[in-house]
């Protein structure tokens, strides 16, 4: 499986992925700290989930959504114009989020910042593991990270802004 599979990869220039910045890396190390939850229920699971398919297809944004509290999947769904790699992705990255506790987003710029690709310098096996945009930690608050929201389809820090997107709605509506 190519990295640039169904989530589009990375923005590259003919040099390579572009590099992350103090900046971008604060603002999504922040997200993480303010995206906090006080419970996690399977409705909590389901009603996230439900939100995501609502705003993806606001979008017409054809996308898979995989959401995990442990090793248990609480909620599924792919919308028309996705395809069994869009699940594979899923599994990648959500893969990191579990290995590293941060969204598979924020591990692959604090790698880009270093001028290194997650790829090359992880020393993680490529099939297992994705650090693109998409896969949010769940944390629980006073517990730390007890699941996995993912999002994979479009490019990847649009997979990540829809899920921030989401549980920012999800908060504000708690």
């Amino acid at each position: 499986m190519s990295p640039a599979g169904p989530d589009r990869g990375t923005r590259t220039s003919p040099a390579g992925p572009r590099p992350a910045d103090d900046d971008e890396i604060r603002e999504l190390a922040a997200q993480e700290e303010r995206l906090v939850l006080d419970t996690f229920s399977n409705d909590d699971a389901w009603q996230l989930g439900k939100l995501l398919v609502e705003l993806a297809q606001e979008r017409g944004a054809a996308v898979t959504i995989g959401i995990r509290r442990g090793a248990q999947q609480l909620f599924h769904c792919a919308l028309p114009g996705t395809s069994a790699d869009n699940d594979a992705w899923i599994a990648r990255k959500s893969a990191v989020v579990e290995r590293y506790a941060e969204s598979s987003y924020l591990v692959g710029a604090r790698f880009r910042a270093k001028g290194r690709t997650f790829e090359e310098s992880s020393r993680l096996d490529a099939d297992r593991y994705a650090a693109h945009g998409g896969a949010f930690p769940l944390r629980l608050r006073g517990t730390g990270v007890v699941g996995v929201v993912a999002v994979s389809g479009l490019p990847q820090a649009d997979d990540h802004a829809l899920v921030v997107e989401a549980l920012e709605r999800y908060l504000a509506a708690g």
